[in-house]
């Protein structure tokens, strides 16, 4: 494959013909001073203004382009240009709009260009290039260290990813600011806000701890979304999609531009169908966006509605090791029926977000934002169940014409009822030599958790609900974190940040009597320090402190094992970045060590969540680079490595025979579960004429073991994964953008696991640790094609 590729770029690279360079300088025209970070987009080629203002992008040939220049709190620029054989000049100056319409919210938490923290940004265009109706994680699979997986085995639905191993309960999660992990679990179901891609302007990820933000504390990566995007003139678009096991997407948007110099309107409505890879594992996914806003030179008023609601086939028991080679697509979900699986052995949730924005500018330099949100969840999993207790659902036992009935078949519902609501804040000031911010929040979450029976084969009463259990959780934090510029070339980031979580817990359906509260207080600092060498080249180190506390689930699957505790984490993490108007290289080396690490086992609960368990010495260390290169004026490469140790020390492994006896395995070094030592991705992309862009994906993701005893019985196997992505923009006068997307995925009909679970017992007669996995198997070649229309 490798070499198949280079002679490709071999080929192409001697077949260019004459190109044109297009070089110019983008300036305020309140003030003449260059303007840094403007985009400028031609023929779907973009780049980025640097310090100076400055930019330059090579054209594959003559003819006539339209130049797109877009800048926050500016008027789009947009202009047609005659490209020749030899050098153009084309100096721009953009006009601000007069109003409000950067996001203060957000600059308060995302890292800044000269931030000592690691992190890439993915623009809207980005996004938009391959969204078909997949999650939101699988469009960021090509991300440094980043490893995506999905239920059904087509990227629709229950999704998941992780970032140098962490997965997403330990990633921060926040939209516009506003926290969006669960405050339980911790962890960010995407199912439940379909299509949102769709709706986002921006991604920034950051890997590692990170700067301070709100919500749950990061332990691998911080992913921040945003949407609150101004668009100046009114605008429509449509969108659908079609591909393999009868996938469809839908997306409708709408804006009203900027009415009477001071109000906007957007909206979007979407739907998402799909039977899945695997047997039965079909979503139907309904989704919607609005957002309202009052804008004026100092003041921004912004609400944000938006909602999803999901329903998918349950797909979350895996392949059993046995059936892989021959029947991939099992699933036992439902199987428990007589017969014909039950049919609707499903997940059903719903989710409303309710945000509400006020910035405010002070002066020149002084800013601050105030946000109120809400977020209500209600929904459940159906499940049925064959020859179940009647005692263990609170059914009393009956005699049937003299005989004991004490067993049923029965179906339940789990569910969950919870109000998530707060408000977050933050002060912004900026200065020639300090930039500082001072912002938090307050976050409250109440639920129930409670179960019922809606249906068994004998008497019992309608909707019988046999458990209720509440919870409640404050969550309190305040930061200050400040940027000095010691030189124009040297600065320093400090930021501090206090936690405090109030967390109760009033029973679990495995442990009825288990009453849990806590209370965590935690101080989380970070520094670091930037240097500029010259305009190209930068260097960077930072060190940070982070603690997390655990989630319910750690608190009830270790009821009667031990309490679980709260983790620290020290990182420590060196980079250098460099770039010019051909390439661009950013490398890191990080390490991070931990004290009493919740590390997953490998097991799941029965309703698919992986256990965890306190380890007391663990780290991740590793080198991790990234960057893109134009081999030619049609041709650019874009590749990235993580290369990584990640161990647990001094671990002891307890596994139980067949008559209860334990058994205990100590192992010195071992690898932490599913966490790959090495995970690269490329992205080799081809712009042959005028308007289209060929995109060819590679992946691959080393060995993983699911457990932590490095066994490799209990591994995914590695794998190397391509796709094919092409994006063409029709030439046509009746509509503003007419777009036609395909992508081909697992070209090459990988057969591959990214994800699984396993069970470990010891084996009397062998003599040895036997392991019963399950694996969630991606689909083989597939396809989506869809077609967009802007108005």
């Amino acid at each position: 494959m490798k070499q198949l590729m280079l002679l490709a770029l071999l080929s192409i690279a001697g077949a260019l013909h004459a190109q044109s360079l297009v070089t110019g300088t983008v300036t305020s025209k309140t003030n003449g001073q260059p303007l840094e970070g403007v985009t400028i987009s031609i023929n779907q080629t973009g780049t980025l203004t640097n310090s100076k203002g400055q930019f330059n992008i090579r054209l594959p040939k003559k003819g006539s382009y339209i130049l797109t220049a877009s800048y926050l709190g500016f008027r789009a620029f947009s202009t047609t240009i005659q490209a020749h054989n030899n050098t153009l000049l084309q100096d721009i100056t953009l006009e601000e709009t007069g109003l409000l319409v950067k996001p203060v919210e957000i600059s308060s938490l995302r890292a800044g260009k000269n931030a000592p923290f690691v992190n890439t940004t993915i623009s809207a265009a980005d996004i938009k290039k391959q969204n078909l109706g997949q999650d939101l994680p699988i469009l960021l699979d090509q991300q440094p260290g980043v490893v995506t997986n999905s239920d059904a085995g087509t990227g629709i639905g229950y999704t998941g990813m992780r970032v140098r191993g962490s997965d997403i309960t330990r990633i921060n999660v926040t939209v516009n600011g506003i926290p969006v992990n669960d405050a339980e679990s911790q962890g960010t179901f995407f199912v439940n806000m379909p299509d949102f891609a769709s709706s986002v302007s921006s991604i920034q990820l950051q890997r590692g701890v990170g700067t301070s933000t709100n919500g749950a504390g990061a332990f691998g990566a911080t992913l921040n979304l945003s949407t609150n995007e101004f668009n100046e003139k009114a605008y429509g678009e449509i969108s659908n999609s079609y591909g393999s096991f009868n996938s469809w997407k839908h997306t409708v948007k709408a804006g009203s531009g900027l009415i009477n110099d001071h109000f906007t309107i957007d909206a979007r409505l979407s739907k998402i169908s799909s039977d899945g890879y695997i047997d039965r594992a079909s979503s139907d996914l309904r989704s919607f966006y609005t957002s309202a806003a009052y804008i004026s030179k100092k003041t921004a008023i912004r609400l944000n509605v938006f909602s999803g609601k999901e329903k998918t086939y349950q797909a979350w028991y895996g392949v059993p090791k046995a059936l892989l080679a021959t029947d991939r697509t099992y699933n036992m979900a439902g199987t428990d029926k007589p017969g014909a699986p039950y049919d609707n052995q499903t997940d059903n949730y719903q989710q409303d977000h309710y945000q509400l924005f006020l910035n405010q500018e002070i002066k020149s330099n002084l800013n601050f934002n105030v946000a109120f949100h809400l977020t209500r969840g209600r929904g459940y999993y159906e499940n049925y169940n064959g020859h179940k207790s009647l005692a263990d659902y609170g059914i009393p036992i009956i005699n049937i014409n003299g005989v004991k009935r004490d067993s049923a078949d029965l179906i339940n519902q789990l569910w969950l009822d919870n109000y998530f609501y707060g408000s977050i804040f933050s002060v912004n000031r900026t200065g020639e030599k300090l930039n500082w911010s001072l912002g938090g929040g307050w976050n409250r979450y109440t639920g129930d958790h409670f179960g019922k029976v809606i249906w068994a084969d004998t008497q019992f009463d309608k909707d019988h609900e046999y458990y209720r259990y509440p919870a409640a959780k404050n969550d309190f934090n305040v930061y200050w974190k400040g940027e000095y510029k010691f030189t124009s070339a040297l600065s320093l980031f400090v930021d501090l940040q206090y936690r405090n979580i109030m967390y109760n817990m009033d029973g679990f359906e495995a442990a009825p009597a288990y009453i849990a509260h806590v209370n965590y207080n935690f101080f989380n600092p970070k520094a670091g320090i930037s240097y500029a060498i010259n305009p190209t080249n930068r260097v960077f180190a930072s060190i940070a402190i982070a603690n997390k506390e655990p989630n319910r689930g750690d608190f009830e699957n270790n009821y009667g094992v031990a309490t679980p505790k709260p983790e620290v984490l020290r990182d420590v993490e060196a980079g250098y970045s460099w770039n010019n108007n051909i390439a661009a290289v950013q490398a890191n080396v990080y390490y991070m060590n931990y004290k009493n690490q919740l590390v997953q086992t490998g097991m799941l609960t029965d309703v698919g969540a992986y256990m965890r368990t306190n380890i007391p010495k663990s780290y991740r260390m590793g080198v991790e680079v990234n960057g893109t290169v134009k081999l030619a004026s049609i041709v650019t490469l874009a590749a990235n490595a993580a290369l990584s140790q990640n161990k647990v020390l001094d671990y002891h492994a307890v596994t139980y025979d067949s008559l209860g006896a334990t058994h205990t395995q100590v192992f010195n070094k071992t690898n932490i579960s599913f966490s790959p030592s090495f995970v690269g991705g490329l992205t080799l992309s081809v712009k042959p004429v005028k308007n289209l862009n060929v995109d060819v994906l590679g992946k691959y993701v080393s060995r993983q073991y699911m457990d932590n005893t490095s066994n490799i019985n209990g591994s995914l196997d590695p794998y190397f994964v391509s796709n094919l992505r092409i994006n063409y923009v029709v030439p046509q006068q009746l509509f503003r953008e007419l777009g036609l997307q395909f992508m081909l995925n697992n070209i090459f009909n990988t057969k591959y696991e990214p994800n699984g679970s396993t069970y470990s017992s010891y084996d009397l007669k062998g003599n040895r640790v036997a392991y019963d996995s399950y694996y969630y198997p991606m689909a083989g070649i597939n396809f989506f094609a869809g077609v967009t229309v802007g108005f």
